[in-house]
């Protein structure tokens, strides 16, 4: 299966399948849906944790990307693992005037980015690059009906 979805915490409160829906349509739209991702549903003080031991910044994040190593063996390429808080979406859903659906959506979008090697805290060309691929995929989502705005 190319996505596995684990919940804990807060991302059990979460249900799961319409996110599943999406981030299968995703891998399509960046071609990689020959590749798995691993997904992970945790609330803040999980990916408060994961930030302050791998970022070194000790505060709750929204998403987390976590790229898997190349040259593993095995005729399916793993893509790597995102890590979204549900607490955090869902406070930034609040402040953004969007659904939890949109807000999560978005941040899945954002983490598999990451994963293909995009960083928008490269530099401002980087960012600009990233945010415009960013709402092209939103888009193409919307535009096949995988997400209602």
């Amino acid at each position: 299966m190319p996505v596995e979805i684990v919940r804990r915490d807060a991302g059990k409160r979460f249900p799961s399948r319409k996110l599943k829906a999406i981030a299968l349509k995703l891998l399509e739209l960046v071609k990689q849906d020959k590749a798995e991702l691993s997904l992970a549903l945790v609330g803040n003080a999980e990916i408060q944790r994961l930030n302050a031991k791998f970022r070194k910044k000790n505060y709750p994040t929204d998403v987390l990307s976590f790229p898997a190593e190349d040259g593993l063996p095995g005729a399916v390429r793993l893509l790597g693992d995102v890590i979204i808080s549900v607490d955090k979406a869902r406070q930034q859903a609040r402040e953004r005037r969007r659904t939890l659906d949109e807000e999560m959506a978005t941040l899945l979008i954002h983490g598999v980015l990451h994963l293909l090697g995009y960083d928008h805290e490269r530099s401002a060309k980087d960012a600009r690059i990233m945010e415009r691929l960013e709402k092209q995929v939103y888009r193409a989502l919307c535009d096949q009906n995988i997400l209602q705005v």
